[in-house]
């Protein structure tokens, strides 16, 4: 029987035999190969002086790249604009968004004393970069999620064993001998063990996931959320009934948090419950062509986005992106306060 607790003197020894054997345990493996050392040098060059144009522009651009994965709630109302505007407009907001990257780089060029404060490097660089593949991990974890919402359960499956057979080809191509004859009897294991995956995975990968809800059936009542489409919204409106949009994706961070911190309160609900409001989500995750231009239409260039389409105005109200729970309900009150005076007038009779 195997035992199911181990004394700490029988784990010493255990970790002892691995390093005496070359034998990492399974949390040191992170630091098993290396990349990125040109870029590595390229920064060294900059911090001593060395660089040339090219080299810091290239690095400026990787950053860029780096740094703005998402457009977030604060660049989404600047990437609307930039898309709308005339081409002068836009290269002056993208010019603006550049200098803000900038700045703290302007700051320490400029300020040769602000370079004593910065960090000394020693051994905790190590530690701090091992430390920050469990943040890697993690955002693999948030994107296997993302592939299980747009293409199921059995996509998200394929995917990890993408990765695993990846991880292995690695570790593989790593441990091989020094030899031209083993390292290339080795890539080409490795080539076969990733093609063969990525061609068993690729049909699972591609298949749509099966929608339980979809937008042409009779609308239902308040308070349950059902999918957005141009026909629902048309036909909610001509009833003169109000609309609350959701626009959203998988793969939006900020979406999900207002997802669920916002939109699923009880309060909230209530509220739509009570102004008999339509909740419609229009989900961007596969980037859909009629919400992208449903978003157009609204001068957003991506998610989130949130409309509240009151009876009988004649635009929507948009919402900020960090949606808060007093907002939606001041939004939801102005309508019924409307509502409230419009009816008096309306049931007055005319004087002559």
């Amino acid at each position: 029987m195997v035992a199911m607790a181990a004394r700490p003197s029988d784990v010493l020894a255990v970790e002892y035999l691995q390093r005496r054997a070359g034998v990492d345990p399974p949390l040191r493996v992170v630091p098993l190969f290396e990349t990125g050392r040109d870029l590595r040098a390229a920064v060294d060059a900059v911090l001593s002086g060395r660089a040339q144009p090219a080299g810091s522009f290239g690095t400026g651009v990787l950053a860029a790249f780096v740094a703005t994965p998402c457009a977030g709630p604060f660049l989404a109302v600047a990437l609307g604009a930039a898309l709308l505007l005339p081409l002068a407009g836009s290269v002056l907001v993208f010019a603006a968004l550049g200098l803000g990257l900038a700045i703290p780089f302007l700051i320490l060029a400029f300020v040769p004393a602000l370079r004593t404060r910065l960090p000394k490097p020693g051994p905790w660089m190590v530690r701090f970069r091992t430390a920050m593949a469990f943040p890697m991990f993690a955002t693999v974890i948030w994107l296997v999620w993302v592939l299980g919402q747009q293409a199921g359960i059995d996509a998200a499956a394929a995917l990890l064993g993408l990765l695993l057979a990846i991880a292995f080809s690695l570790w593989l191509l790593v441990g091989a001998g020094r030899s031209r004859g083993a390292r290339s009897a080795v890539a080409a294991a490795a080539t076969v063990i990733v093609a063969g995956a990525a061609a068993w995975s690729w049909s699972t990968l591609r298949a749509e996931p099966e929608r339980s809800a979809t937008a042409t059936g009779p609308l239902r009542s308040a308070g349950a959320w059902q999918p957005w489409s141009t026909a629902a919204l048309a036909q909610a409106r001509a009833d003169g009934r109000p609309v609350f949009v959701d626009f959203t994706a998988a793969w939006c961070v900020t979406c999900q948090i207002n997802k669920r911190a916002t939109l699923s309160d009880a309060e909230v609900l209530q509220a739509f419950r009570a102004n008999d409001v339509l909740l419609l989500r229009a989900d961007w995750t596969r980037g859909d062509s009629a919400i992208t231009e449903a978003l157009r239409g609204l001068g957003r260039s991506g998610v989130p986005v949130y409309a509240f389409y009151a009876p009988g105005a004649p635009a929507p109200q948009l919402l900020s992106e960090i949606l808060t729970v007093s907002e939606v309900r001041a939004a939801l009150s102005a309508r019924a306060a409307k509502t409230a005076r419009s009816e008096p007038e309306a049931s007055s009779p005319r004087l002559p």
